[in-house]
């Protein structure tokens, strides 16, 4: 380790020492919130009521939902080839622990992730003794990652991304982001750009593998209720405002009604990147003149439904294949986008503002390749919404083009499978389980 590093690692970790009382009011704050499970949140401080598996153990880290069913993909994938290994798989999100529940094969064990906190990291760390650590995206927490070095834990970061934003913060204090990166045996980033980064902040051994979120399959759906929904909807002229932030609600509902003069049967579904956030939406449309119906109340799409919140759970599967247009979240207030491929795989047209930073490379591909547009304001997102509601052959030009490149995605887990290859077959072979 550079001295910079080992300085600014050192602080880090004395602060972490100091703050558990800290630590602790907040996540007491966010359950009464419902931001965190009352039955499980010893688990975010190091404290399980499970045990660890016998045999050869993977933890495999991914922050919430979106990462969590990537996480899940690459499990699955790991598991075809060494059938013997046991997986640990942490999220941060009681959204994610509640979708994942349902889905986690005999072979997972889920746990809340912990806080980075030195006791809380070592206690995580002695009771789980993983063989190998996969972390995805862009999770580098100072005291797992050098726990995982000081036990000399083979780690490797999966479809790593750093934003331009985190780049240029991270780039502040790169003696200390260095000596983290160090603690990977291989950086595999989801783009050319996120591999720059990663090689700029002073990660060795970076691979451009691409984004395995892009292999997934369609989203799930009940056919059942997809006929029911299609059936009530009938065909009328219809689109969708998908995992929407705070602010972007009331431009969704700007534009619905500078378009009702052209499309006066128009349904406008708005699902809020957070589920919790349904009623609030609700009130803050109802004052601004918008009546809209909540699927969380039972609330279902009538002739006089205009509006729709769709405020459930594991349910995009269903608004995507409804909607044959979707406008993509957090895009316009500039945090850097929600996953596009998703509703690409599903046949929608897409429309996403300038923020999508978080998924750069894919957005940049999407609109090259004719699939999506990019909107600049709530004036230019009425612009371009009319004029793809009006077209349908240019509509369905943008749809073939999303699912042609979306199908395209496999090769993204090939090359990461590669590249991980030699950390699981050693853990695989009992190498690390002899380590101990």
């Amino acid at each position: 380790m550079s001295l910079a590093g080992t300085l600014g690692l050192s602080s880090y970790r004395v602060a972490g020492y100091l703050a558990g009382p800290v630590v602790r009011r907040k996540l007491r704050q966010r359950m009464a919130l419902g931001k965190e499970d009352p039955q499980r949140i010893g688990e975010r401080l190091g404290h399980t009521r499970a045990d660890r598996p016998s045999g050869t153990l993977v933890w495999v880290h991914a922050a919430s939902v979106g990462e969590g069913l990537a996480a899940l993909l690459l499990i699955d994938e790991i598991h075809k080839r060494h059938t013997a290994l046991r997986f640990l798989l942490t999220t941060s999100t009681v959204t994610s622990a509640n979708l994942l529940a349902s889905q986690l094969p005999p072979f997972v064990i889920h746990q809340f992730a912990p806080v980075d906190l030195p006791m809380v990291a070592r206690r995580f760390l002695d009771h789980w003794q993983p063989d190998a650590a996969l972390l995805l995206e862009s999770e580098f927490w100072p005291n797992l990652l050098l726990g995982l070095a000081h036990r000399a834990i083979p780690a490797a970061l999966v479809n790593g991304r750093v934003s331009p934003d985190s780049y240029a913060r991270w780039s502040a204090l790169r003696p200390v982001i260095a000596d983290l990166l160090a603690c990977f045996e291989v950086c595999l980033g989801q783009s050319d750009r996120d591999a720059e980064y990663l090689r700029a902040l002073g990660a060795l051994h970076v691979v451009a593998t691409g984004n395995i979120k892009d292999a997934s399959p369609p989203l799930g759906v009940d056919k059942t209720t997809l006929d029911a929904v299609q059936a009530a909807v009938g065909d009328r002229p219809r689109w969708i405002a998908a995992s929407t932030h705070a602010g972007e609600e009331v431009v969704v509902a700007e534009t619905h009604h500078a378009l009702l003069h052209r499309f006066p049967n128009l349904l406008t579904i708005i699902v809020p990147r957070h589920p919790e956030r349904g009623a609030e939406v609700c009130r803050t449309l109802d004052a601004r003149g918008t009546t809209a119906a909540l699927r969380s109340r039972g609330e279902e799409i009538g002739r006089d439904t205009t509006v729709y919140i769709a405020d459930t759970l594991g349910e995009m599967g269903l608004w995507y294949r409804l909607c044959p247009i979707a406008f993509i979240g957090k895009s316009l207030i500039g945090r850097g986008g929600q996953n596009p491929l998703e509703p690409a795989r599903l046949g929608c047209a897409l429309l996403m503002g300038p923020h999508m930073s978080n998924f750069q490379q894919i957005s940049t591909d999407l609109v090259s390749c004719g699939a999506a547009r990019l909107v600049d304001d709530a004036a230019d997102l009425q612009s371009q919404l009319g004029a793809l509601l009006g077209d349908d052959e240019v509509r369905l030009a943008m749809i073939r083009a999303g699912q042609t490149y979306s199908a395209a995605g496999g090769m993204a887990m090939t090359a990461t499978m590669t590249h991980l290859e030699s950390i699981l077959s050693r853990v695989g072979n009992g190498i690390a389980l002899a380590r101990k």
